[in-house]
């Protein structure tokens, strides 16, 4: 019940703060083109309570799944779902004044439907940027002697003959580097106009310096991305002084069903002792799904299962996974200058665009099911999971993630969302005359009912993933 609580009041607060901001986006283009906003509700109909100022009723509805803005002259079915079409003489009226939005120009029109998802955007960008600027967690690990954790096959360290335990000493030069300094000076050569990239490494391997050289790539350039990142070399650094900590199981899982339970140490894996949870991710993916035996300790006991990984093509790219969530590693709070931050911040928000575009792709390219989409159920408990995680980066993470996909979401060229009032417009505006009334009533009647439909299968999917219905015999 306590988690139950935490997730469903998460869940609202969040929801209620991404709808005030989308629909406080549209309304303030609303204004500022000059149309009358008639309502300003947050949730869906029927209106609990508010407060009309001016020509506008600022209020509080029973639903608290969405939100909307009435704007007069907006007679098709978009947010605020009124399946009411005007009749000849009211559309004729709302025309020629000057305050109803069907009197405005088409390119005002699209600005304000683009208006919502643009604030989402908008307010993904300043929450990462507030939080690297006041409360950036960096792991320790960066400004600490660079151990290599393991060495990933097939990769460039591995073809330099680097072994797991290695410190590096030297590094292009730089002298007893951190991992932070070995990441600055591989990205700087990455960059150079070199045609090898190859960059001479000194380690120390059991009280022995050991020299050799790292070939980064023939010319760098599936390595030149914004998104590099050490592991691509095969670099895994040692990222916390003990074993991995289980900070949650996912239900149903493989590490579920073996019986791993949270706060449990992984000790070793297949008899690597590893140091950090993206060492034992890029350990699954070097495997290709084969078993891992795990010795785990629990209240100071050991005992030892076998897990059997499960290749996941539900979230981004197909990734082989055991159903964990390890503890983060150590780390201070740094505050970063203004220009680093939203630097960050835009990083952190391209990453999060790029993959719910993957999921969509995938989606339809019979690449992805349907089935494994996540609705209102599956978005609380990742709330309510930030919401119990220590430190402030889960919050602002689950806040931001979920904002910008919600307003890449509304911009798809469906009806009732804001894309599908944009393609209506960017039509007319081809054709150079409004669709017919009658039509376009039509087309929202149909997805505002395939939308309640889908709806209604996502609900039911997520309600399916709590394991309710695991011991129902057909």
């Amino acid at each position: 019940m306590h988690t139950f609580l935490i997730s469903l009041v998460s869940f609202v607060i969040a929801l209620g703060i991404l709808v005030l901001v989308h629909e406080f986006g549209h309304f303030l283009a609303a204004k500022l083109c000059g149309v009358r906003v008639e309502q300003f509700s947050i949730g869906f109909p029927p209106r609990l309570f508010g407060i009309k100022i001016g020509d506008t009723d600022y209020c509080i509805s029973a639903t608290p799944l969405g939100g909307y803005v009435k704007m007069t002259g907006e007679s098709m079915p978009g947010e605020n779902l009124s399946l009411t079409g005007a009749d000849a003489e009211t559309v004729a009226a709302q025309k020629i004044d000057p305050g109803a939005l069907t009197s405005h120009p088409r390119w005002q029109r699209i600005i304000i439907g683009l208006a919502g998802p643009f604030a989402n955007f908008v307010l993904a960008l300043v929450l990462m940027t507030g939080f690297y600027m006041l409360h950036n967690e960096v792991p320790l690990y960066e400004h600490q002697p660079s151990t290599l954790d393991w060495v990933a096959p097939g990769t460039a360290a591995a073809s330099a003959g680097l072994m797991p335990g290695d410190t590096i000493v030297n590094f292009d030069g730089q002298q007893n580097p951190t991992w932070e300094q070995v990441d600055e000076r591989t990205a700087l050569n990455l960059q150079s106009e070199h045609i090898s990239h190859t960059v001479p490494v000194v380690v120390e391997r059991n009280g022995q310096q050991v020299t050799t050289s790292l070939r980064l790539s023939d010319g760098g350039d599936e390595l030149k991305t914004p998104d590099f990142s050490m592991d691509q070399i095969g670099f895994l650094p040692v990222f916390q002084p003990g074993p991995v900590r289980v900070s949650s199981v996912t239900a149903n899982s493989p590490a579920a069903r073996a019986g791993v339970q949270p706060d449990d140490l992984f000790v070793t894996v297949d008899g690597h002792a590893f140091h950090g949870t993206p060492t034992i991710i890029a350990y699954l993916q070097a495997r290709k799904g084969v078993p891992l035996t795990v010795e785990i300790s629990r209240a100071g006991k050991l005992s030892t299962v076998v897990l059997q990984p499960f290749l996941d093509t539900a979230n981004g790219p197909s990734a082989w996974r055991i159903g964990f969530t390890g503890s983060r590693p150590p780390f201070n709070v740094e505050q970063l200058p203004f220009p680093k931050a939203v630097k960050a911040s835009v990083a952190f928000n391209r990453e999060n665009s790029l993959l719910i575009l993957e999921v969509l792709k995938r989606l339809f390219t019979n690449k992805m099911s349907v089935s494994t989409l996540s609705g209102p159920i599956g978005i609380a408990q990742q709330t309510g999971m930030a919401a119990e995680s220590k430190g402030w980066e889960p919050k602002f993470r689950v806040m931001a993630a979920i904002s910008i996909n919600l307003g890449i979401l509304n911009l798809l060229p469906f009806p009732i969302l804001d894309g599908g009032m944009i393609l209506f417009l960017l039509i007319e505006s081809v054709i150079r005359r409004d669709v017919n009334m009658v039509v376009k009533e039509r087309v929202y009647q149909v997805a505002f009912v395939l939308i309640i439909v889908f709806f209604a299968f996502i609900m039911f999917n997520d309600i399916s993933k709590l394991g309710l219905f695991t011991h129902t015999k057909m």
